[in-house]
């Protein structure tokens, strides 16, 4: 899971960076508005954390521009305000979540796997499809029981694909969301990866859509 870290405080990014990693995130870190990508989307980050005083500007102002554009990707606001109207502006701004600092890294690390499963429709850190289970904090696949031996990259292929079972992804999603912090792998590769993820979920469960991408059968 990759997640997008925008916070001003020195200490507090290296400790939530340091803190991110060993849960399994990797995290990109921008300290100003002005650094902030003017749309954020699924294709390369799964969750924002926002910080709302930044020294060039408001955090809600980035989270109302995003949520104009249709943006569906969580966020979490991180800030020292505590003030009911900072907490009510904040979630009707578009915020997933608000959490008053100071707070400890666990408590943000279990708001952000909960805000996680919401956007996925899974009600617990146990995903369904069909015979198929998955723990995305564990890196643990079974099917009807039996645990799955993937590589890591198969098995967040599968988790991408497990999101939405039924839906098409798009080939050029998966090939950036399998490599968030560089250059998206090439179809190649992809396709390598889906053949070797089929050979041990048997055929029949990740259909190709030609010219198009692939889907999960739910």
């Amino acid at each position: 899971m990759h997640l997008l870290l925008i916070e001003d405080d020195l200490d507090l990014g290296r400790a939530l960076q340091a803190a991110l990693k060993l849960e399994g995130f990797s995290c990109e870190w921008l300290r100003r508005v002005a650094d902030a990508p003017a749309v954020v989307d699924h294709a390369w980050v799964d969750c924002v954390l926002l910080d709302l005083s930044l020294p060039d500007g408001d955090g809600l102002h980035l989270l109302a521009q995003w949520r104009r554009q249709a943006s569906a990707v969580p966020v979490i606001v991180i800030t020292a305000r505590s003030a009911l109207q900072d907490r009510l502006e904040g979630l009707d701004g578009g915020a997933d979540d608000f959490l008053v600092k100071p707070f400890a890294p666990a408590e943000l690390i279990s708001r952000i796997r909960a805000v996680l499963r919401r956007y996925a429709r899974q009600a617990s850190e146990v995903w369904t499809v069909g015979p198929l289970t998955l723990e995305p904090r564990a890196h643990v696949a079974r099917l009807e029981g039996q645990p799955l031996e993937l590589t890591p990259r198969e098995f967040k292929l599968l988790l991408e694909l497990a999101r939405e079972p039924g839906a098409v992804v798009p080939k050029g999603f998966l090939a950036q969301r399998l490599e968030p912090l560089g250059e998206a792998i090439d179809f190649n590769a992809l396709e390598v990866h889906v053949f070797n993820l089929r050979r041990k979920l048997g055929p029949e469960r990740i259909h190709t859509v030609r010219g198009v991408g692939y889907l999960l059968k739910a």
